[in-house]
């Protein structure tokens, strides 16, 4: 009797369904079923109303005071009879442990037509404007890291004030539902272990930025994955090699990545700033690189370098010129030194500038008069190093040519896009993403302090 009981609770813990008898899930559980709408309620999902607002007693629900329309539409498929949807963005959290999980929504209404983005944690682009037609219904699966600042062994990541309450570093799994009419009629959650982690150390032009206008390619390039692939972003702004490495994000990295997983390196900008001894900030800058490489190869994963995006900067001749010194060769060196692939975003970046001209290349950047975004004033943003939605778009897009152009093993995991050549981008006026509500959390903060490089 012992025994049986014994099993009974392991096939339980095994399967991660765990609902407390209050409606509650509890801090560990790994595995969800949610139907949205009013309808009648499938056998084992839970109903998400629009009144279900997100508590930590609760853990699950609309978030951030999110406000959305049920619809019921009838019909013997409880899930496809009703949805959520709604005039503007709204949020649904889980609590859920650290780990990759894999997310399946269904989207679509049976009589009336949606479009919708999904963006998860701090507007990570997962799916872009998915259309159905009046009774279509699509299934989509993507895949989200959750990561926390403890580590595993010892310590925790020293974040700074930026991140105190950035969606990245809480105790949720948050998605963001966006577009023309969102149509959600249900969402499964579920831990998984067999994803390949691309982790990514770099600074603001690889961060997962909180708050429109800025953006960053590390937040735009999970849409270029299917399941099978994880991205982890850790970097963050105003970072070095060193100060990565100080602040215990590389051990974190290490404490949670397995053979097998990558690791993307970008930095540059801010490194450009020290003074490293001996030689300078240049020879910190290359040994730093190889330490990071060697503990990754150490570790099993597959480091790939990747150089600094360009500054927009160009000569009176309207040609781009190089404002980060001998930074990006030295990346290159490392790369070949080390005998580990290399993507030159830097160079790719350039040709990107150079193709869109020296005036039209703002449409790249955060440039933006006055008044355009809630929060700005009277001010105009004229940031030459830092990306809106359309510029990170095109950048992430770089980066999938070099995964392509070097035969990483994640190549077979990308989902079906042309050849991209930098030097014939797409035009700016053909790019449209729904726009990002002011972070939940911060509330617009941005505009309160420099995005930082």
């Amino acid at each position: 009797m012992k025994q049986l009981y014994m099993n009974r609770i392991i096939k339980l813990s095994a399967a991660a369904l765990l609902v407390l008898s209050a409606g509650t899930v509890s801090a560990q559980t790994t595995g969800f079923k949610f139907e949205f709408g009013s309808g009648k309620v499938k056998d084992g999902y839970t109903a998400i109303t629009p009144a279900t607002a997100f508590t930590s007693q609760l853990g699950y629900g609309l978030d951030f005071g999110s406000t959305a329309n049920a619809v019921d539409r009838g019909g013997k498929d409880p899930l496809k009879a009703s949805l959520i949807t709604g005039d503007k963005p709204f949020f649904f959290s889980v609590n859920v442990p650290e780990g990759n999980y894999k997310v399946t929504v269904t989207l679509g209404d049976a009589k009336d037509s949606s479009i919708t983005t999904v963006r998860a944690e701090s507007r990570r682009l997962m799916l872009e404007k998915v259309v159905t037609k009046p009774g279509e219904f699509v299934t989509k699966t993507f895949i989200v890291n959750i990561r926390k600042r403890p580590i595993s062994t010892g310590g925790e990541v020293h974040t700074n004030t930026r991140e105190v309450n950035k969606l990245d570093w809480d105790d949720k799994l948050t998605l963001e539902f966006n577009g023309k009419r969102p149509a959600v009629s249900s969402v499964q959650i579920d831990k998984v272990e067999d994803q390949i982690t691309v982790y990514l150390a770099g600074n603001s032009t690889v961060v997962d930025q909180d708050d429109e206008p800025w953006c960053s390619w590390g937040q735009m390039i999970p849409r270029f994955f299917k399941p099978g692939v994880a991205i982890s972003d850790q970097a963050e702004s105003g970072l070095t090699l060193a100060s990565f490495k100080g602040s215990h994000r590389l051990d974190k990295v290490l404490s949670t990545a397995k053979a097998g997983d990558y690791l993307f390196i970008e930095f540059g900008h801010n490194d450009q700033k020290e003074k490293g001894p001996n030689d300078g900030a240049w020879k910190s800058y290359t040994e730093s690189f190889k330490y990071f490489i060697e503990q990754a190869k150490a570790k099993g994963m597959i480091p790939v370098v990747v150089t600094s995006t360009s500054r927009r900067a160009f000569n009176d001749s309207g040609k781009v010129v190089n404002t980060l010194g001998d930074f990006p060769a030295a990346a290159r060196k490392v790369a070949q030194d080390e005998g580990v692939a290399m993507i030159d975003v830097n160079a790719m970046t350039a040709d990107f500038y150079n193709a869109l001209g020296k005036d039209n290349s703002t449409k790249a950047f955060v440039h933006y008069p006055g008044n355009t975004w809630p929060g700005q004033g009277d001010k105009p943003l004229a940031d030459n190093t830092h990306f809106n939605s359309y510029g990170a778009y095109e950048i992430a897009k770089m980066v999938i040519e070099g995964i392509k152009s070097n035969h990483l093993g994640l190549e077979k995991f990308l989902v079906d896009t042309p050849h991209f050549d930098p030097s014939h981008p797409d035009a700016p006026e053909t790019f449209s993403l729904p726009v990002s509500p002011p972070s939940p959390v911060l509330k617009g903060a941005a505009f309160a302090k420099p995005a930082g490089n």
